[in-house]
């Protein structure tokens, strides 16, 4: 009698949830097809330099250099048991075909099982002098130290709204970087009230006070409570003013601003997929609705990871054990109970922690009603926070795919997966409505910009 055909599994994603799902996959005898973006696997957290250009991983990724080592080393370490495509990029899905661009070109890879590990990327809002050039987010102030071993400027100034911010101060201070201040937009309180819940990883709660301790023993105290922040400069950015919890005014001269509020899941993919959607209040952003396993609203996908909700690169790597264990369950293979179990338990806990970070670092609402009427939202498309107003009252705009229709927003490059959250933010403000009811931009296809060239041939 002839074996059953295994399924073909493709996993997108080779960050520390896709890494872990290829892992379970392949030692339980599948031959899982691992497709990411970047040229060597770790994702956006654990990303590394380009080949002949290593540093050491405790000076990129600090205390996680062990965790760091691990994951790299898995694709060589599962071999031929993986089908692993690196620099390639799925720009769009469509029933059960994923349409690819790689080193050989374009390609439709068919799939009977999918996991969606799509990550994250910074959470953006505008403020005053945020289109000048020197203006990064800190995904990619940390991208540049981490993939080209330089920093985005001689003396930076680094301003956030989440636990990355404590952890960029200290991998610029250590790479030798001057960093003229570290600014958190949230409160002080928020933090000693979200405390018992953070209780929930001690460990990871220790890294968090290391790390801020360290950097206050080199005078780096990250200052909270920051009501308002501007960056100033003719061409290019030569200081940040920005106003303290009691009003008062500062200025520092720096050359580079790194800055972003947050993170915001990358589930375009998720969207072309036809996968539900749900929206979370904590963070105020729509995700694909996935249960504790990971399994998704359709029957052969699954999520792990930042993707669907942010959790963070430990839970990431619990989730992508956990979907793998999932979709191999249902696909009739044998699945270890206990493991199951321990799974379930360690992740019950990363996501208690995950809400008390979420209220430690809570969403910045008041940089929102700061935006003036002629700040950019929309850099593609160069719509104002003023446009989207108008629209909402004049125009009869109550839900952000008519916005995007009647002001072009979200209509350029990037799709609205830079200017989507805060167009949102601003139209429920303008409507006096719940951001909740004013929907999201759905995704289309490519789902990031792809030469015509190679697709007309």
């Amino acid at each position: 009698m002839t074996a059953p055909k295994s399924p073909r599994v493709v996993v997108i994603g080779a960050g520390p949830a896709g890494l872990r799902a290829v892992e379970v996959l392949a030692r339980a005898g599948l031959k899982p097809v691992l497709i990411d973006e970047a040229s060597r696997p770790g994702g956006q957290i654990y990303r590394q330099p380009p080949a002949g250009a290593e540093r050491p991983p405790e000076a990129l990724y600090g205390l996680e250099a062990g965790k760091a080592r691990a994951l790299h080393a898995l694709p060589a370490e599962l071999g031929a048991a993986i089908d692993y495509r690196p620099g390639t990029l799925a720009w769009a899905i469509e029933d059960t075909g994923i349409d690819l661009l790689g080193p050989k070109g374009f390609e439709r890879l068919d799939f009977d099982r999918l996991i969606l590990a799509t990550g994250a990327m910074d959470r953006v809002l505008p403020f005053p002098g945020w289109t000048l050039p020197g203006v990064f987010t800190l995904g990619a102030a940390q991208i540049a130290l981490k993939a080209q071993g330089m920093a985005i400027g001689a003396r930076v100034a680094l301003v956030g709204a989440g636990p990355l911010l404590p952890l960029i101060v200290h991998q610029y201070r250590k790479a030798g970087a001057t960093v003229v201040a570290a600014l958190d937009v949230t409160p002080f309180g928020a933090k000693v009230a979200a405390l018992p819940g953070l209780l929930n990883e001690p460990a990871t709660l220790a890294k968090g006070l290391w790390y801020t301790a360290r950097n206050a023993m080199a005078g780096l105290s990250i200052r909270s409570g920051v009501a308002a922040v501007a960056v100033q400069g003719r061409d290019r950015v030569e200081a940040l003013v920005w106003r303290d919890a009691k009003g008062r005014e500062h200025r520092v001269a720096c050359d580079a601003v790194g800055a972003s509020f947050g993170l915001r899941s990358e589930a375009q993919l998720a969207d072309l997929a036809k996968l539900d959607f749900v929206f979370e209040p904590v963070t105020r952003q729509w995700i694909p609705r996935r249960d504790p396993a990971g399994r998704s609203s359709r029957a052969d996908v699954y999520l792990a990871g930042d993707g669907a909700g942010i959790g963070g690169a430990d839970a990431a790597e619990l989730q992508g054990a956990r979907a793998a264990l999932a979709l191999l369950e249902d696909i009739g293979r044998p699945v270890e109970a206990a493991r199951v179990a321990a799974l379930d338990a360690r992740l019950a806990r990363q996501a208690r922690f995950r809400t008390a970070l979420e209220r430690a670092y809570p969403f910045p609402a008041h940089l929102v009603d700061a935006i003036a009427d002629d700040e950019i939202l929309c850099r593609c498309e160069g719509i104002t926070a003023g446009t989207v107003r108008a629209a909402a009252r004049d125009r009869e705009a109550g839900e952000m795919n008519r916005l995007k229709a009647l002001t072009r927003l979200g209509m350029g490059r990037c799709q609205g997966r830079v200017c989507g959250q805060a167009a949102a933010e601003v139209l429920a403000r303008a409507l006096d409505r719940d951001i909740a009811t004013v929907g999201r931009l759905r995704g289309n296809p490519p789902v990031k910009p792809i030469p015509i060239r190679e697709a007309l041939t």
